[in-house]
């Protein structure tokens, strides 16, 4: 059964770049967006074998916590060279740095070193992957997905955005998500076609089914 979202909602999540772009996502909406983080919430051991299930772990534990509605999401860059990986690990290839931020530029590195250890050559072909959960404090979940494929280009180019950006491509583009604006790559196109990033386009699923 389909449950429409109104009101106040947690985003589960401690990351201020995933917060920011789902704010900015679920603000033509009207609907006030909270972070887990924000809120002194636990932030759960990501244990899932999959995107979905990690991100509907992330959104129990905040809607049971808070009693709201909880939206977690949980993405990862896939690049096929490396059967997959990060993927899952995605984050945790991003050594801690002094403060407990994650140091993407040294995650960004390690790709670009496992990429020559395979002997792999350009194009470097990967994907993101976004998995949207939206939990209810009964427990309730309905889950969406976004994705979008394109090639990894070194040096990282482009200081916008967070993460895996300044080396991602996306088909049939001459910018990296790191030389967008997040306006840009977050846009939700009026004509209903697909949005630039993997997670605007799952909010796109999530959007019609919830809002």
């Amino acid at each position: 059964m389909v449950r429409r979202l109104t009101g106040r909602l947690i985003i589960a999540t401690h990351n201020r770049g995933k917060l920011w772009e789902m704010q900015a996502l679920l603000k033509p909406y009207g609907i006030e967006a909270v972070s887990a983080g924000e809120l002194g919430l636990p932030e759960p051991e990501e244990t899932g074998a999959t995107f979905i299930a990690n991100a509907e772990l992330k959104a129990r534990v905040a809607a049971q916590a808070a009693r709201l509605p909880a939206l977690a999401d949980d993405s990862g860059l896939c690049v096929d060279a490396l059967d997959g990986a990060p993927g899952l690990h995605s984050a945790r290839w991003a050594e801690l740095a002094p403060g407990g931020a994650r140091d993407f530029a040294a995650a960004i590195e390690r790709v670009e070193r496992a990429l020559r250890e395979t002997g792999a050559a350009p194009p470097y072909r990967a994907h993101f992957v976004s998995a949207l959960a939206l939990a209810w404090p009964d427990g309730t979940t309905q889950v969406f997905e976004g994705k979008v494929h394109g090639t990894l280009v070194f040096p990282p180019r482009g200081t916008k955005g967070f993460g895996y950006d300044p080396i991602f491509l996306p088909d049939g583009l001459s910018r990296t998500f790191g030389e967008m604006m997040m306006d840009e790559k977050q846009a939700i196109p009026p004509d209903g076609s697909p949005a630039l990033s993997h997670r605007a386009r799952g909010f796109q699923v999530f959007a019609r089914a919830c809002l």
